[in-house]
């Protein structure tokens, strides 16, 4: 008789369950095994899988995925902005996911690295010779008290972090006559986070460009003690916020909505006693905490913190050697974005061939790329590009720290499809080697040893 060990929690205490009778898996469990088991089907999942399929062939690959759809993310700012729609944004799962890749239509609930097997919610026990991580971030939405409950039944809240809510913020901008007009960040990592402030500056724009500026402040309460992390592009956001009279708020994280009374309470961050402030809204867009998904906090595969253990250089789990991690799912000390997953894409299939080919992983690869096209109003977008440290990578030969017509376009038209035709299927590893190309020997270009922490 065998046993294997799962992990789950209760009240948030991690505790050990213990499955029997896993090798009479005809009385309780499903069982198949496959060569790589990717979990998620985000575009890290998909990417993955698809570059995975060809090498171990058909039947071989696996993605554990429950949704019906996959969402293009970063295009929600554009979608709250009225810019586009919702469907522009997302397309059926099984368009998406690779035609010779199986699809395991079910949540994973458990995992056990060290007997390789993953326990999903349809009853299925997964065994993989090797398996990637691509599980993305949890949107706790519950964890703001009343915030549920006010983008349930106040159209003046709003958020453009969770599907469900992003078409509520272009009709709540398009109500705005006066007021404070609020929007947050807060005390956790989260996914895109220049999103946060992307969705202020279009709304700002578009009550300018509408005659409806005056009577309205426009006020940004983030957890942080900066406006962004990187200072390269923190100083020209500065710049903008007091040009177009944006206030900033630092250390101010909202901790609960009382939308009958349209009222914010944010917790001053910076106070000693725990000092509140209630501010009255007429809009309130939120950045809600983010976390880990928990299944993986309640696995062996997590950090202190909750997120999926892999080094930073290599994406390699750093326990488990047949297992990689990719995406806002990892502990990998760099902003949340789809250019960052397109970045460690490359990395992820340099050292998981090498791990299936007996060899060793490089000891250094990735640098930490990420970007974060910042759009700053209708037709203006800052295109950030940074690594580890924040050491700016940029890939153009002009200074991308300013506002510009040109990488509006690059966010609103050419990601889009860089992300549908390359980045899904496969192809998109980053845009390293343009980087090269196009800057022509100018300016600096962060080499991995220049990254590190």
């Amino acid at each position: 008789m065998k046993s294997s060990r799962l992990f789950s929690t209760r009240n948030g205490q991690a505790l050990l369950c213990v499955f029997r009778n896993f090798s009479i898996s005809t009385s309780r469990h499903r069982e198949k095994h496959y060569k790589l088991v990717v979990v998620g089907g985000g575009a890290g999942g998909c990417g993955v899988a698809a570059k995975f399929t060809g090498k171990l062939g058909t039947g071989n690959v696996a993605i554990i995925e429950p949704s019906l759809y996959h969402y293009y993310q970063p295009l929600w700012t554009l979608v709250g902005g009225g810019i586009y729609g919702m469907n522009k944004s997302m397309r059926p799962m099984d368009s998406v996911i690779p035609k010779d890749v199986d699809w395991i239509r079910a949540r994973a609930t458990a995992f056990d690295p060290d007997d390789s097997t993953v326990m999903c919610s349809n009853g299925e026990l997964i065994k993989y010779d090797y398996m990637v991580v691509a599980m993305g971030i949890q949107v706790d939405l519950h964890k703001i008290k009343g915030l549920l409950e006010a983008l349930e039944t106040d159209p003046a809240v709003t958020t453009n972090y969770a599907s469900a809510y992003v078409a509520k913020s272009f009709p709540a901008i398009k109500d705005i006559r006066g007021g404070n007009v609020l929007f947050t960040y807060p005390t956790t990592p989260v996914k895109c986070p220049g999103a946060a402030q992307k969705i202020m500056y279009l709304t700002e724009d578009y009550l300018r460009k509408s005659h409806r500026r005056n009577g309205v402040n426009v006020q940004y309460n983030t957890a942080l003690g900066v406006i962004f992390g990187v200072p390269r592009y923190a100083e020209s956001l500065l710049k903008i916020v007091e040009k177009r009279n944006i206030d900033v708020d630092y250390k101010m994280n909202l901790e609960e909505i009382h939308s009958d009374r349209k009222e914010a309470v944010f917790r001053k961050l910076d106070s000693d006693t725990g000092e509140t402030k209630t501010v009255k809204y007429s809009f309130l867009h939120v950045t809600p905490p983010m976390s880990a998904p928990d299944v993986i906090k309640q696995s062996p595969l997590s950090d202190k913190s909750g997120f999926l253990d892999v080094d930073k250089y290599t994406l390699q789990h750093s326990r488990y050697q047949n297992i990689f991690g990719i995406g806002d799912c990892t502990n990998l000390p760099t902003s949340k974005t789809a250019a960052g997953v397109a970045s460690q894409s490359g990395v992820l299939r340099r050292n998981m061939t090498a791990v299936m080919e007996g060899n060793h992983v490089a000891q250094k690869e990735y640098t930490g790329y990420t970007s974060c096209p910042l759009v700053t109003g209708y037709g203006k977008c800052i295109m950030a590009e940074f690594g580890y440290d924040g050491i700016p990578m940029e890939t153009f030969p002009l200074d991308q720290s300013k506002e510009r017509l040109s990488m509006y376009h690059m966010k609103k038209d050419v990601l889009p499809e860089i992300y549908w035709k390359f980045l899904v299927k496969g192809y998109w590893e980053g845009p390293g080697t343009y980087r090269k190309f196009m800057r022509l020997g100018m300016g600096h270009v962060t080499k991995p040893s220049e990254a590190r922490v």
